[in-house]
């Protein structure tokens, strides 16, 4: 796909829509269905079939993984969080939620890149997105972050999303990612 102006300003456009409907998400809402997300993404065999998980903190408005971060401490996984280091997104280790502080744009992360992991050597990766559409196109919030750290490998990379935030398309360009999955409250879509 090459870099097409016209498909910049296409996802521009769609970015500020669709983050002025994710800031008008009832609280209810965004519990309500960040609780569902969550239980799907913990009942699926590429969960608990995964040694080591790669998973964003949330941030208010963004479906929760407090649970599965619990989760995946507690069940013994090696936990990966981002670590943003200057334009470069680490999977850095924690051992406990005790260990993040608020870091590049305010979202918690751990102090020190001690333990970190290739994204090859991960069993699963969950990544955010502003949107997402049914065929695995993800919306970011336009960094690039997760797009460059997901083109090294995305076997197994699983985006969380509302429902309320589908879209059905997404332009893409030469440095977007397709994700294998996306999980909302009431569907789990695979890549075609």
């Amino acid at each position: 796909m090459p870099l097409d102006f016209d498909s910049i300003c296409e996802k521009k456009r769609l970015r500020v829509a669709m983050l002025l409907k994710q800031k008008r998400l009832s609280e209810a809402y965004v519990a309500a269905a960040g609780d569902h997300i969550q239980q799907k993404v913990l009942s699926m065999p590429l969960y608990t079939a995964a040694s080591s998980v790669f998973l964003y903190v949330s941030m208010p408005k963004e479906p929760s993984t407090r649970r599965i971060l619990q989760d995946a401490l507690a069940c013994g996984k090696k936990v990966y969080v981002p670590k943003c280091v200057g334009s470069e997104m680490k999977a850095v280790r924690i051992h406990s939620l005790e260990e993040l502080r608020p870091g590049t744009m305010n979202i918690p992360e751990p102090d020190n890149c001690e333990e970190t992991s290739s994204i090859d050597e991960l069993d699963l990766v969950i990544v955010p997105c502003v949107s997402a559409s049914a065929d695995c196109r993800r919306l970011g919030h336009g960094a690039g972050h997760y797009d460059r750290f997901l083109k090294k490998s995305v076997k197994q990379a699983v985006c969380l999303c509302f429902d309320a935030l589908l879209c059905p398309d997404i332009p893409m360009d030469e440095n977007d990612v397709f994700v294998s999955r996306v999980v909302t409250e009431t569907s789990v879509y695979e890549r075609p």
